[in-house]
């Protein structure tokens, strides 16, 4: 059954971006990433995601939204995210951070 109710995300990724730097944003993804892996697989699966999501604040979301996550992320078509899957989307999903991007790229190189 199809969710009549719209998530709201509040995007505090520039804001981190801010504080911790390129490479600090890209160690707190990967540590969201962890978060919200199954452990065996080393991917973000619906059932892993669904069962971790609440750690990030995340429990609000409904199954459509988890499994539309998934395939907004999922590019090879694995149905699941690794962890390079996983960073790019929450880029993509922070209007703000997109902006920011080329700078955060350009400070993790120089170092």
């Amino acid at each position: 059954m199809a969710s009549t109710k719209q998530s709201q995300f509040q995007d505090f990724l520039p804001i981190m971006a801010d504080k911790l730097g390129g490479n600090g944003l890209i160690g707190e993804l990967c540590n969201g990433f962890r978060l919200l892996m199954d452990v065996d697989k080393g991917v973000i699966t619906f059932d892993s995601l669904k069962r971790n999501s609440a750690l990030l604040g995340l429990q609000d979301l409904t199954d459509d939204d988890l499994l539309s996550m998934l395939k907004e992320g999922d590019f090879d078509g694995d149905g699941a995210l690794n962890q390079m899957e996983f960073c790019v989307l929450m880029f993509r999903l922070s209007p703000d951070l997109m902006e920011q991007s080329q700078f955060l790229l350009e400070e993790a190189l120089q170092q």
